[in-house]
């Protein structure tokens, strides 16, 4: 049957991944560096994803395709929801050592993990800093003013190329000097030439949040 889905061009995704958390079906999944349409029956049609794309990548089109089906996406919700929560059991798991500086560049706990970077003073000036950042995480820390950023760099480059790391996300205090830890995240991933999801965090001294 024809019918109205979501059309993503290759030539424009960058695999960025910023439309996958609108798609509440889950349909979409970074593959090959693309967001892509994984099975055609989790796709409603209705668009969620439209205009999350930085590049213009997604559009709704029309072609044959299987018709939308919810108990197959109820499935596909359970099981991925399954996969993450084992996956999450297994990050709570004991790591050590957590110094950028020490951690081996290839360990079983940086396999498909979602990877904190974290300032050192961040975990003492966020009290809820174990339960609003770590869950399901694998944690690094680092103080960039007292140590060598080009070092970090090169650290988080061997650690990105030697693992299939999933995510990265940066907690840093607002100082400048601190934001030497997300520049060399950007440093890594240009160096790696590899596509990861990255959201940055600034810790106020005060004690607030905010996603830059």
């Amino acid at each position: 049957m024809k019918r109205k889905i979501v059309n993503i061009d290759e030539s424009l995704c960058n695999g960025c991944g910023s439309c996958i958390p609108k798609c509440v079906e889950g349909a979409l999944q970074i593959v090959n560096e693309k967001a892509r349409i994984i099975k055609d029956t989790y796709c409603d049609g209705l668009g969620a994803c439209l205009g999350q794309c930085p590049q213009g990548a997604i559009t709704i089109t029309e072609r044959e395709a299987e018709p939308f089906n919810e108990a197959e996406v109820h499935e596909h919700l359970k099981k991925k929801a399954s996969t993450k929560q084992a996956a999450s059991n297994g990050a709570e798991k004991p790591q050590w050592p957590v110094k950028l500086n020490l951690v081996p560049v290839k360990a079983p706990f940086f396999e498909n993990a979602d990877l904190l970077l974290v300032a050192d003073c961040a975990p003492v000036v966020l009290k809820r800093f174990h339960e609003a950042f770590m869950p399901g995480k694998r944690v690094v820390i680092g103080c960039p003013k007292f140590d060598d950023a080009r070092a970090y760099a090169q650290k988080l480059t061997e650690i990105i190329n030697q693992n299939k790391i999933s995510s990265i996300s940066v907690l840093h205090m607002e100082v400048p000097c601190c934001t030497g830890l997300k520049w060399a995240v950007n440093k890594a991933l240009e160096a790696s030439g590899k596509r990861i999801p990255v959201k940055e965090f600034e810790l106020k001294v005060g004690g607030e949040v905010i996603e830059l």
